[in-house]
């Protein structure tokens, strides 16, 4: 078999590797309404990784860590928050752009994020740090993850350097729970507008991208959103350009590396 990747909503990922490893990445799972499994319902988590502080990314960390004794690697900020909450030092491993870590014979490389990250500390006082992409190296993949990153051309420097052959682009919000975090005016995108994400998608010459960002793609302006991203990744091919494959997720579906991919 090949690595499976299995989706949660919003941009909390699965990737059960070929050798039976569980990589959960952004784990959001408790309070996602998309989510179709609570933290402790997981079969097994072997490593966690963290892009940022955000609470729709950071999500169930703390507690999956505890649970299952999984080792987290995430920025400098998460960490000193997660030591705050009480779990070992030796659990987690701070990391930034282009600092590889290798665990279990799995390379997790940290890239370019253009967000930001921040995070109440239990004290009361607020962490900031460097939010992060990842390119995660597999036997079978090399799967990116964006992070909530917005658009930059440097985009094609990770592709030359990392050669992604598939990833996940934000090409929406999750706007059933956007209302949680009130504010003046309406937000119009994610991190990236659908064109955006399709644009990113070509210059990371993905050969399959799973679009993301969303609790439900029926959703009508996630739906609309989903629309518009393959719509131009469409209009793209038909100009002869290089377009990958989009498949679109519902949460708790996957795909299988080699088979589906």
């Amino acid at each position: 078999m090949g690595t499976r990747i299995r989706f949660f909503g919003v941009a909390a990922y699965e990737l059960i590797t070929d050798k039976g490893k569980h990589i959960i990445v952004d784990p959001f799972l408790d309070e996602n309404p998309g989510s179709p499994l609570k933290h402790d319902q997981l079969e097994r988590v072997d490593m966690i990784l963290v892009s940022h502080a955000a609470w729709d990314h950071l999500g169930d960390t703390e507690a999956i860590a505890r649970h299952y004794a999984a080792p987290v690697i995430c920025g400098g900020e998460v960490k000193n928050y997660l030591l705050a909450r009480g779990i070992p030092t030796e659990q987690v491993r701070a990391t930034t752009w282009s600092i590889a870590v290798e665990l279990d014979g799995i390379v997790i490389y940290p890239v370019e994020c253009h967000h930001w990250s921040q995070i109440k500390m239990p004290d009361g006082s607020y962490a900031s740090g460097v939010p992060m992409s990842f390119v995660i190296y597999l036997d079978d993949c090399r799967f990116y993850h964006y992070g909530d990153t917005a658009i930059f051309s440097d985009l094609k420097l990770i592709a030359e350097l990392h050669k992604p052959t598939i990833g996940c682009l934000g090409v929406t919000e999750p706007w059933e729970i956007v209302p949680r975090v009130p504010g003046p005016g309406k937000l119009i995108t994610g991190e990236m507008s659908p064109y955006e994400s399709a644009l990113a998608a070509q210059w990371l010459g993905l050969q399959t991208v799973l679009p993301c960002h969303y609790c439900n793609p029926a959703h009508p302006e996630a739906a609309r959103d989903l629309d518009l991203f393959n719509g131009h990744l469409r209009q793209a091919k038909a100009h002869g350009l290089h377009t990958p494959r989009s498949v679109v997720l519902a949460p708790g579906d996957e795909i299988e590396v080699g088979k589906d991919v």
